[in-house]
């Protein structure tokens, strides 16, 4: 089984892919970076960009019937090292113990974005 996940309130992309895609038992999230629900990019600071990523991770994730305690798997690509202590802080808004597994990729976007994160959830 092979179920695309959109709605009106998950940002789209005029790139080839889709924003998450359910099977079976889990949801697999595409990179979500700060843009708006067209899939246009959003500059700002990397507290801006750090949240309205996470911000559509959420939509995404509730818009499949879950919420992010039930995200089992982070992936975080960090544009520069010295926004790491931020990114940390604001992680902690999104995300309570126990929290999911994690992996935190510093350096990896060039000069686009400041922040990316994709993710997987499981439905209980």
């Amino acid at each position: 089984m092979k179920e695309v996940v959109a709605g009106e309130l998950i940002p789209q992309s005029h790139l080839p892919f889709s924003p998450a895609i359910r099977s079976g038992d889990f949801l697999f999230i595409s990179g979500q970076a700060s843009v708006d629900l067209e899939g246009n990019i959003i500059n700002g600071s990397f507290g801006d960009e750090c949240r309205r990523s996470f911000d559509n991770l959420k939509r995404i994730v509730e818009g499949a019937g879950l919420s992010l305690e039930d995200v089992i798997q982070v992936r975080n690509y960090v544009a520069d090292q010295k926004d790491l202590t931020e990114f940390n802080k604001i992680y902690r808004e999104y995300f309570t113990t126990p929290f999911p597994a994690r992996t935190t990729l510093i350096g990896c976007l060039g000069t686009l974005l400041k922040f990316e994160v994709d993710a997987i959830a499981r439905y209980k």
